[in-house]
């Protein structure tokens, strides 16, 4: 079913991927698409690769076997020149933001400008006020990543994976740490996000309300069995899966 969607409907394509540290298999045989303009979600337990998946599909770590294809491209069998022209269409929010503490907010979110494609520091200072006024910080340019919130603090991080324009934002557990009203209020960003902008996002969230709120798909990977063992909307997922542990994940604190 997957190797006949159209490369319209399809973003990415997953293809046979095993993940492995010398004999030890994180997960194998991982096949599955995520659809353009998508909130995809990975989920599983603590241990389950999924933090392991994204560092393979943004290219810092080397797949055992398979590919990854963006818009229909190998990413591991293209030669380097194509792999760093298919980088530049990721942005990436890593845990805990990620942001230099020795940097306004201002100056990490124009680091990616003025590092990979040399615009003026100037011009970048501009792109930054904008991709901080879009995710709902104007007027903190000048702040350290020391003086606002968590919240805030992985909104900013948020704005500068958006600050080359990237066709594909990968987040990993964005809301990791941060109180409910903070964590619902970056969901609402990120789905506001998408419809403004049309941006793909692929989020590794273990976070119930999150999966919920954005996710349009998602896959699960089980930690026991190395494999993944469900895929599709959260919440169908929740009522039908035929994985009782699947379901189990997904039903946490649901019913008292």
């Amino acid at each position: 079913m997957h190797s006949t969607r159209s490369q319209e409907e399809w973003l990415v394509h997953v293809k046979g991927l095993t993940m492995a540290y010398g004999d030890f298999v994180v997960q194998r045989d991982l096949t599955f698409t995520v659809q353009r303009g998508g909130i995809f979600v990975v989920m599983g337990d603590s241990g389950s690769g999924k933090s392991t998946l994204m560092r393979h599909m943004i290219g810092l770590e080397q797949p055992a076997a398979g590919d990854v294809h963006y818009g229909g491209e190998g990413y591991w069998s293209a030669p380097p020149d194509a792999r760093e022209r298919l980088r530049g269409n990721f942005g990436v929010l890593f845990q805990g933001a990620g942001l230099l503490s020795s940097m306004t907010l201002s100056e990490n979110i124009a680091l990616p400008l003025t590092e990979h494609i040399g615009v003026s520091e100037s011009y970048a200072r501009e792109v930054a006020a904008t991709k901080l006024a879009l995710v709902g910080l104007a007027g903190f340019e000048d702040h350290y990543p020391g003086e606002v919130s968590g919240g805030m603090k992985n909104r900013a991080g948020l704005a500068r994976s958006l600050s080359l324009d990237p066709e594909i934002v990968f987040l990993d557990e964005p809301s990791a740490g941060l109180d409910p009203l903070s964590a619902r209020r970056l969901d609402d960003l990120i789905l506001e996000l998408r419809e403004s902008l049309g941006t793909t996002f692929i989020v590794v969230t273990h976070e119930l309300p999150s999966i919920f709120a954005i996710g349009d798909d998602s896959i699960f990977l089980d930690g026991e069995r190395h494999v993944m063992s469900a895929k599709g909307p959260p919440k169908e997922l929740l009522e039908a899966s035929p994985d009782p542990k699947v379901r189990a994940f997904l039903q946490r604190g649901r019913f008292p």
